[in-house]
């Protein structure tokens, strides 16, 4: 699984770098203000004042631990790029990971 962004915890999400073979941009993960309901992200992906994408909440149930399943958008790509942001390392770096059949996996 390729790693195509890097993240540090900040306050009211996480803020870093997203990098790929045609996209680089420095965007924060912020709590959504108007979640209402479990279909609606917890997570807004933002480059600047723009959403690029939205993140939800789920917990592996082998491990229990937290990750963000990721979609990011944008007129530029053919499809969107799901991922998984994982729980900060030892290093306090959360990653962002991605593989292209995740759409319609369950955490």
């Amino acid at each position: 699984m390729p790693v195509i962004g890097t993240f540090t915890p900040v306050e009211s999400g996480y803020a870093g770098n997203i990098s790929t073979l045609t996209l680089k941009a420095e965007v924060v993960i912020l709590s959504n203000p108007r979640k209402e309901g479990r279909n609606t992200p917890d997570f807004l992906v933002m480059a600047g004042v723009v959403e690029v994408g939205a993140a939800w909440r789920r917990v592996n149930q082998d491990t229990q631990k937290v990750i963000l399943h990721v979609k990011l958008d944008d007129p530029a790509l053919p499809e969107p790029i799901w991922g998984a942001l994982l729980e900060p390392g030892a290093d306090g770096i959360a990653r962002l990971v991605w593989r292209r059949d995740w759409e319609d996996d369950r955490a």
